[in-house]
């Protein structure tokens, strides 16, 4: 029985890297379509939000039938409570790709957009939640550690791109519009970073003196 309980250890491990990578997968492509005004690919994140959304309830589904029909002890009670939080933290993280895809839509303003540092905060973003998902599976608390400390790169980059969209509103030489909507796909982004953060710290509560 424990064999097969730890076959199930290990498939939830790679649904979670799965999850993981469609969530990485939808933010970089709801930035393309953020940055390169191209509509398809705001019906691909759209695609891929909906994927979330399956994973989401297969994971849920799994972690259900652990906790029912197995009998885990608590470091397993642990990880399993911890990957259904984790699961909620990565749909929300599915849900702000899709809203950041959809302003894309109304971002037109291609000198507006060549002067802000979206790209390079959008990279930060998705470096944390691919570390957060690892750090889960390799139940490796100094991982989950970067993690929390690169959030601090992440609100620098938020800070630099308010600034900047702040200085383009104030010289009136760009569409106030346009820099309102970049402003919230910054918001989105940062909003990621917590997301991954409350998975790191997740991992550095559930595996905190357990053995790798």
């Amino acid at each position: 029985m424990r064999n097969y309980f730890d076959e199930q250890l290990e498939k939830l491990n790679i649904e979670l890297i799965t999850m993981g990578s469609l969530c990485e997968e939808a933010i970089s492509i709801s930035v393309k379509a953020l940055l390169e005004d191209d509509t398809r690919f705001i019906a691909k994140v759209e695609e891929l939000e909906n994927e979330i959304d399956r994973k989401e309830r297969e994971i849920e589904g799994l972690c259900m039938r652990l906790l029912l029909q197995q009998q885990p002890v608590a470091c397993d009670l642990r990880m399993i409570s911890s990957a259904m939080k984790m699961i909620s933290d990565m749909e929300r993280i599915g849900d702000q790709a899709s809203d950041m895809a959809e302003i894309a839509a109304f971002v037109k303003n291609e000198e507006v957009k060549s002067r802000i540092h979206i790209h390079d905060m959008a990279d930060a973003a998705v470096k944390m939640v691919t570390d957060s998902v690892e750090s889960f599976v390799k139940k490796d608390i100094d991982l989950a550690g970067q993690v929390i400390k690169d959030d601090d790169k992440v609100d620098e980059l938020f800070n630099m791109v308010k600034n900047e969209i702040v200085e383009l509103i104030a010289s009136g030489d760009s569409n106030g519009e346009s820099c309102i909507d970049l402003f919230m796909a910054a918001k989105y982004l940062e909003r990621i970073g917590d997301h991954a953060v409350n998975i790191a710290e997740r991992v550095q509560i559930s595996f905190a003196n357990q053995p790798k």
